[in-house]
């Protein structure tokens, strides 16, 4: 029996938002995994635990589900004004890739505490106690995301009272900003229109909001599928024939938007783009017990995320919902009751969430100019992770 000592690389454990993931620093990576390519991917799979046909990722970092299965690689930024460069890479659970092709929301709240941890943002810029921006560019997608991140004492501030639903205990809040939020040159649409007629074979035709904005999504109306717009994870994840028909208009919706060139292509791209159903407010009891009143909210979303209905909302997805709620016509904005709106309050399975985003009309063109959104973060576990030596 062959016997292979284990590495140790210097890493942090952070939670974000709804999210959890293991944070690095580009240069403490070993070489051959500082580059993209199949070592870097390699290693990454074997620290979260991937792929695992049992699907519980035993054997690594992973928690077995599209929120827990992440990684994040900090480096100095190469572009101007801005303080680090952030790359995510999520990592497929059963299979044998990391998916590169879009952001994380939700651990861009912990980036921005990890750059200042880590000494990614100059000392002088850091306040004894207030607010600190951190300018990052969003390595994935191309974009700057701006974090304002609670200064204690000269240190991040990680405890306090903020409450985020499918969180359990309350921190410091983190308001990030997402600058022209729009994928691709400001083609929110890629059709041209903010209303699709999109056919899915074994399906039907249902009407459909393709955008880009925060992450490629794609909304339909619940009613159209046979839901309510209130399912928990348990109504969705526990029916294999749903899950098949969520990626069958996944993947249909993905050709549509230009993503993939043929249906086929979807199986390696499980990241983007998102699915997620809609429906006008009404009340419903989140999965923590607590009752949602209809009142409280603006409309209800319900989305997948690597092939799962999500715990709460992917923070990237949340923008895009913010960002079709501000475009008068899309579905996301006639289930929050039409008209003009620069913030809305939805209902997902954890309880609630309140997004906010500019979007404008220009040459017959909608772009939006920012997105808006409060999240936490904090550092779960620093120090070191382990894999086999020959794991890369």
């Amino acid at each position: 029996m062959s016997q292979v000592p284990q590495i140790r690389i210097p890493a942090t454990y952070m939670r974000g938002g709804t999210s959890k993931g293991v944070f690095f620093r580009l240069q403490d990576l070993p070489e051959a995994a500082q580059a993209p390519g199949p070592a870097r991917d390699a290693l990454l799979q074997r620290v979260i635990g991937s792929p695992d046909p049992y699907q519980k990722q035993i054997d690594g970092m992973g928690g077995a589900t599209s929120s827990t299965s992440k990684t994040v690689i900090l480096s100095p930024s190469t572009r101007p004004d801005h303080d680090v460069d952030y790359l995510f890479g999520q990592v497929s659970i059963d299979k044998p890739f990391v998916d590169w092709s879009g952001n994380c929301g939700n651990l861009t709240a912990a980036v921005g505490a990890f750059a200042i941890h880590s000494g990614f943002v100059p000392r002088e810029r850091i306040p004894d106690n207030g607010v600190c921006t951190v300018r990052i560019w969003q390595a994935n997608i191309g974009k700057t995301i701006i974090a304002h991140v609670p200064i204690h004492d000269g240190a991040v501030q990680e405890t306090g009272d903020f409450e985020l639903d499918g969180v359990t205990f309350p921190a410091a809040e983190i308001q990030i900003e997402f600058m022209d939020p729009a994928d691709g040159e400001g083609a929110m649409f890629p059709t041209g229109q903010v209303v699709d007629d999109l056919e899915v074979p074994g399906v039907g035709t249902l009407k459909a909001t393709l955008i880009n904005a925060g992450i490629p999504t794609i909304f339909v109306n619940a009613a159209d599928l046979g839901y309510t717009g209130k399912e928990l994870q348990d109504d969705i994840n526990g029916h294999a024939e749903a899950l098949a028909m969520f990626e069958t208009i996944r993947a249909h919706g993905a050709v549509r938007m230009g993503l993939i060139r043929d249906v086929s292509e979807a199986a390696a791209r499980q990241h983007t783009p998102k699915v997620a159903f809609v429906a006008p407010p009404a009340d419903y009891v989140a999965s923590s017990g607590k009752t949602i009143q209809a009142g409280d909210i603006d409309l209800l979303v319900r989305a997948l995320s690597m092939g799962k209905l999500h715990h709460a909302m992917m923070g990237t997805a949340a923008v895009a919902i913010a960002t079709a709620a501000a475009v008068p016509g899309t579905l996301v904005n006639l289930a929050a009751g039409g008209g003009e709106r620069t913030q809305v309050t939805f209902g997902h399975p954890s309880g609630t969430l309140r997004v906010g985003a500019e979007a404008r009309a220009v040459d017959g063109q909608w772009t939006a100019t920012k997105a808006i959104m409060s999240r936490s973060a904090r550092i779960l576990m620093e120090g070191w992770v382990r894999v086999p030596g020959d794991a890369f």
